[in-house]
């Protein structure tokens, strides 16, 4: 496993080119693990706390994370229950791909599925770890 100072600096590196935010309050993110039943895995916490949210690139991607307090009403306005049951959205790639935390799984790693035709079967995995996620997007090609 990795150290945390090395966590952080790969991810300061992979999202160098984000427009960073005020961090979220350690008791926002307590109350919205609270709403949701579940804990958030611990990378995106920290990052959460350093930046409630972020847009931009990541590499040649493009990279938008919701702010803490809007997760559960852009789940419920996308009714997420209903045609994905599980996931958990926390951004998107700014255009018709939405990426989420899969609940279903202890881990929670990131996946992305479309915002039109949502639906489980098209649930891609992106990245076991925010980590992950961003190399995975920072070294994508398309």
């Amino acid at each position: 496993m990795e150290g945390k100072n090395t966590v952080n600096e790969k991810i300061t590196k992979l999202t160098s080119k984000l427009n960073l935010k005020p961090g979220a309050p350690k008791e926002l993110l307590k109350k919205i693990e609270l709403e949701l039943g579940i804990s958030l895995p611990l990378q995106y916490v920290e990052f959460m706390r350093r930046s409630n949210g972020a847009e931009g690139d990541v590499g040649n991607s493009y990279l938008t994370l919701w702010p803490v307090e809007e997760i559960i009403p852009l789940n419920k306005a996308y009714a997420v229950e209903e045609f994905a049951p599980g996931l958990l959205l926390i951004g998107s790639d700014g255009g018709d791909i939405a990426y989420a935390f899969d609940t279903r799984l202890k881990s929670m790693p990131i996946v992305k599925v479309p915002f039109i035709g949502m639906d489980l079967r098209e649930v891609k995995l992106c990245g076991a770890t925010l980590i992950e996620f961003l190399e995975n997007l920072y070294d994508q090609t398309e």
